[in-house]
């Protein structure tokens, strides 16, 4: 899939698309029913399924301490969205500037003179522009006058379903997993690059591989029970997310250890699929405290994934 960073990396073989326009957090099976509808109006006008997103999100820029955790990185987002048969990811850098860009110039400039969209797939309460007086009914108007034809992502919910990125935020909050894997159409995972950190794991003889959070708030933390995709193979294990209030103050991470692996896995992305919550994250009045924790911990988690063949 093509992915264009920025505005200015839009080409002139870029111009003709049906595109929709949003958030796409998690690619949930709501999303999943508008990308089929956008994969499927894209052929019958023999042009490209294209998505358009902002970076950051915009709530992100003007109340960043308000802003939801994200499901996602934009990487997993752009491997979700390929999957799906989307052609074309274009990613928009949401800045102050182009904030205060007119609901007029949004439309011409980019959807039309840049994008020249076919065909435009948004929800009826989408707003863009300054002071977000762009809306449904003005794209639709401005469709007729530049020749696209607008459609509300309402018309490809699922029947009697509530799929919503807040929704799935609010079932990880709970530890309604199950939940969270109906609304995915997959178990919830965390996908990230291993790093080398302080070894604290395996002085404690539970040696972890970490990866940084990339985000401002995680949408889940405690310690959970967990699958681990490597590029060697699938394996079992225990996972802490969150913060480390006994070691290392309020550092978003995770930290997983993996069952009866000795494997180098330093540098490699691995993917973290969450299957049980344990327990909250605790802080320990010492070390030995955490290391029975620890053991505890994953003989829970053994237990909980004992069901599960590999």
């Amino acid at each position: 899939m093509q992915l264009v960073r920025g505005i200015h990396n839009i080409q002139p073989q870029d111009h003709g698309c049906v595109l929709t326009i949003g958030n796409f957090d998690g690619v949930h099976k709501g999303h999943q029913r508008v990308i089929a509808a956008l994969v499927a109006k894209a052929k019958a006008l023999q042009c490209v399924p294209a998505v358009l997103v902002f970076e950051p999100q915009p709530q992100e820029l003007f109340a960043p301490e308000q802003a939801p955790a994200r499901l996602c990185r934009l990487r997993d987002k752009y491997s979700l969205l390929a999957e799906l048969g989307v052609e074309r990811l274009i990613c928009v850098n949401f800045t102050r500037k182009f904030a205060c860009q007119s609901a007029e110039q949004f439309i011409k400039e980019l959807l039309v003179e840049k994008l020249g969209i076919k065909h435009l797939i948004v929800g009826d309460d989408f707003h863009f522009g300054k002071n977000r007086t762009g809306d449904f009914a003005m794209l639709s108007a401005a469709g007729k006058t530049f020749g696209f034809a607008v459609t509300d992502t309402a018309s490809y919910k699922l029947a009697s379903c509530r799929i919503s990125s807040t929704a799935i935020r609010q079932a990880l909050q709970d530890d309604h997993l199950t939940e969270v894997e109906n609304m995915l159409g997959r178990a919830y995972s965390i996908i990230g690059k291993v790093f080398h950190g302080d070894k604290r794991g395996r002085q404690l003889g539970f040696p972890t591989a970490n990866v940084l959070l990339k985000r401002r708030n995680s949408p889940l933390s405690g310690v959970f029970a967990v699958m681990v995709n490597t590029n060697i193979g699938v394996f079992k294990g225990v996972a802490n997310i969150g913060a480390r209030p006994t070691v290392a103050g309020v550092r978003q991470q995770l930290e997983v250890h993996i069952f009866d692996f000795n494997d180098d896995l330093y540098g490699q992305c691995i993917e973290v699929v969450i299957h049980k919550k344990l327990r909250q994250v605790m802080k320990f009045n010492d070390l030995d405290a955490l290391q029975a924790q620890i053991k505890l911990d994953s003989e829970q988690a053994k237990l909980a994934l004992k069901q599960i063949v590999i």
